[in-house]
């Protein structure tokens, strides 16, 4: 097929016609329809489209003494991460930890249990015949959060003065 023919192909079918064999009287017919079909075009205006433009109203800036004389109270919080291997020997602490702390009157948050950590170790059983054989061991180190809020003198020298068990790590912020 030359291209002259598949022109006459595309306009016959585009205008709803039979597509028929090329020739000199049909590309005639077919020049004059593509007129036809180009003059009942219609082309739509182009939208506009504005840029949506937000405005952001900026919050003043107050100091922190005129936030403490509106009436807010600054809250200040004893957070305590308790680590240990045994999770009874753990939990145990915990409980003690939070008793103390109902003994004086303070809020309490938890105890939230974090992720336990699992450190693996991969040993040889032999070193030198039997080297593919390998044993794992793994320790285990779970952990507790505990929130105090708003601790008074008290709460802080109760738990200061507490005693826990061996291998219970506690760490200690004031946020």
């Amino acid at each position: 097929m030359t291209t002259t023919e598949t022109k006459v192909r595309k306009a016959t079918t585009a205008i709803g016609g039979v597509p028929k064999k090329a020739g000199k009287a049909s590309t005639a017919k077919v020049a004059q329809a593509d007129k036809t079909a180009a003059v009942k075009v219609v082309k739509k205006p182009k939208t506009i489209k504005t840029p949506k433009v937000s405005i952001k109203k900026e919050k003043p800036v107050l100091s922190a003494r005129a936030s403490r004389t509106s009436g807010e109270e600054d809250k200040v919080v004893l957070r305590i991460r308790v680590r240990a291997y045994e999770s009874k020997i753990l939990d145990a602490s915990v409980k003690q930890i939070i008793d103390t702390a109902i003994r004086h009157d303070a809020t309490i948050v938890g105890p939230v249990p974090l992720p336990t950590e699992i450190k693996k170790y991969t040993v040889n059983r032999s070193p030198f015949i039997y080297k593919n054989t390998r044993e794992q061991f793994e320790i285990r180190v779970h952990k507790r959060l505990i929130d105090i809020v708003n601790p008074n003198a008290k709460t802080v020298e109760a738990l200061t003065n507490l005693s826990l068990p061996s291998g219970v790590d506690i760490d200690v912020k004031m946020l």
